[in-house]
């Protein structure tokens, strides 16, 4: 269990999370010395209000939190606390929506980063909720903090082979195999737009190839875009552009999480994990626009822009993993700041042609507090990925559409899977909320296991 989670204890001090209607009715059960400091502090039990209460010595004794109503109610609500508070031991009463999805959250709040700064092992632990499965929720606690390690570690202490040092990791950890294509390999192994995008940086690219559980079980494949740093290439970025680019891996952490979650929960499905990984640099053997590449699908790919670069390494993954038609094929990218523009950094769109598999998306996203949105695969939107040298160019003509045409261009690559999605996700958050301290996110990964869970695990 996670060292934030505590077994329940009477001495543990309560968290009354309370809405605006049931606070007068709270008042009359506190203490006289609770209920007169609330109401000198001006406790209204407003969304996201908190007031630690004093017993008659001083101590702490009680803890008030207004409750987050109506159709906008966070289940992670409560999380905010886990950062707020001294040291010690909580037990949440009260108005708790979820009483796990506000103990994933208490876990997921207590994230800190603390590679490059002295850790703080004093924290506010959590008392488990009696109907709350401990091991689960902290399984996908420690993935998702594993992904954030690795999306807010800078590119100078993580390349290409530094992620394949943590899959490598992972592999030990879970008891998986682990293959690794790289250099000028990529070339000899049909994988060219791989090499291509990575042959500028004196770190080599690679294809970093998982395998885990029983062959017979059926097959799930999850494909992570593993761009360590991404400077545009010769199309290269301003600096403002360039300054988060060392989470332009965020899809493989993603990839990485949900990965950890399926292998360690034993779901019965026989797992891939597929990380293309390379730095996008700039020297005298950068990829040009205007460039064609050979893929492993046999397209020729015309360059329009050099800063496009992840659905080109994502491309020649998902033919490699579309090679044995898996019944479940998922990627995670930080694809395009198009998405951003459309949903923003919270709401990450999705894209699939499966009916079915849509439906589970949507549903099971909003379920664990991970939520997707999903974007047409709009077949008109086809014609602007035309070429006039080549099968096809990489972006669109126009700059409309983005997300979509990123997505079109991508679904070109994958034809014997029928169950396949694209998560375009942002693995970033901007300013901290309940639950999302502000630094590297990871999207779509506690989706996936639950979606995953769901299918096979009946």
């Amino acid at each position: 269990m996670h060292s934030l989670l505590t077994s329940a204890s009477a001495t543990a001090v309560p968290i009354h999370v309370v809405s605006a209607e049931n606070w007068p009715a709270l008042q009359g059960r506190l203490p006289p010395t609770g209920r007169k400091f609330a109401l000198a502090q001006g406790f209204a039990a407003k969304p996201g209000q908190h007031c630690l209460l004093p017993d008659a010595t001083g101590a702490l004794a009680a803890v008030l939190l207004g409750r987050d109503g109506g159709r906008r109610s966070d289940p992670f609500a409560p999380a905010r606390l886990a950062a707020l508070l001294p040291a010690g031991d909580y037990a949440l009463e009260g108005e708790i929506d979820d009483p796990a999805l506000a103990a994933l959250g208490w876990l997921l709040q207590g994230y800190r980063f603390d590679r490059y700064r002295k850790p703080n092992p004093a924290r506010a632990r959590l008392c488990l909720p009696a109907e709350v499965d401990g091991a689960e929720i902290s399984l996908i606690a420690e993935s998702a903090m594993l992904a954030r390690d690795l999306v807010n570690t800078p590119a100078n202490d993580l390349g290409p082979a530094e992620i394949e040092t943590a899959i490598r990791a992972l592999a030990a950890e879970c008891g998986a195999s682990v293959t690794s294509i790289a250099g000028d390999e990529l070339l000899a192994r049909n994988f060219p737009m791989i090499h291509a995008v990575g042959r500028a940086s004196s770190r080599e690219p690679r294809l970093i190839d998982l395998g885990w559980g029983d062959p017979a079980h059926p097959k799930v494949t999850l494909v992570g875009k593993g761009v360590a740093f991404d400077t545009g290439g010769l199309n290269l970025k301003p600096d403002a552009s360039m300054l988060l680019m060392k989470k332009d891996m965020g899809g493989a952490a993603a990839a990485i999480a949900a990965a950890r979650m399926i292998m360690l929960a034993k779901l019965p499905v026989r797992l891939r994990l597929l990380v293309p990984a390379v730095e996008n640099a700039v020297s005298g053997s950068s990829f040009r626009p205007g460039d064609v590449l050979a893929s492993r699908k046999g397209l020729s790919v015309e360059i329009g822009n050099t800063d496009a670069e992840g659905r080109l390494i994502l491309a020649d993954a998902l033919a490699l993993a579309d090679e044995e038609a898996p019944e479940l094929l998922i990627d995670f990218a930080t694809l395009t700041g198009a998405a951003r523009t459309a949903l923003g950094p919270e709401l990450p769109p999705f894209y699939t042609h499966d009916e079915a598999l849509a439906g589970e998306i949507a549903r099971v996203g909003m379920a664990v507090n991970d939520p997707v949105w999903r974007l047409p695969l709009w077949p008109n939107y086809d014609a602007l990925l035309d070429s006039k040298i080549a099968d096809v160019n990489h972006v669109s003509s126009g700059g409309m559409a983005g997300s979509v045409t990123a997505a079109l261009f991508l679904n070109r690559f994958v034809g014997k899977t029928a169950s396949y999605a694209h998560f375009d996700i942002y693995a970033w958050n901007p300013s901290a909320k309940p639950g999302r301290p502000e630094g590297g996110e990871c999207q779509g990964a506690r989706l996936t296991y639950a979606l995953v869970k769901q299918r096979y695990a009946r």
